[in-house]
């Protein structure tokens, strides 16, 4: 591939996503979306981070599920999913997550 081309796929790219995040801004004002869908889009935050998240706890490193004691991630996850249900804190169970987590891998408890 020529210099040139990779550059060309660069500004396409840039001005792809320029137009697209930008559409919103010029012409959102003049599109009303239904209450259901604001209502719907909500949570889309929250299912994109599950996406990304998900998977890591889920899979082993030749990418195959891994649903066992020995997956420190998984039973780290699912003890924070624990601690956020009584807490209902996102910072602190990140940070309650991490730290159990460490404490796994550190102590070789399972």
């Amino acid at each position: 591939m020529a210099d040139w081309e990779i550059w060309l796929t660069i500004v396409a790219l840039a001005v792809a996503t320029a137009a697209t995040r930008a559409s919103f801004w010029l012409v959102g004002h003049h599109i009303h979306l239904p209450k259901r869908v604001h209502e719907v889009l909500r949570y889309a935050p929250a299912c994109a981070l599950a996406a990304i998240v998900a998977p890591d706890l889920v899979l082993a490193a030749d990418g195959h599920a891994h649903l066992a004691l020995s997956n420190l991630k998984l039973v780290s996850g699912v003890v924070a999913i624990a601690f956020y249900a009584i807490r209902r804190n996102m910072l602190e169970t990140i940070i309650f997550g991490m730290a159990f987590f460490t404490a796994l891998r550190l102590l070789h408890i399972f």
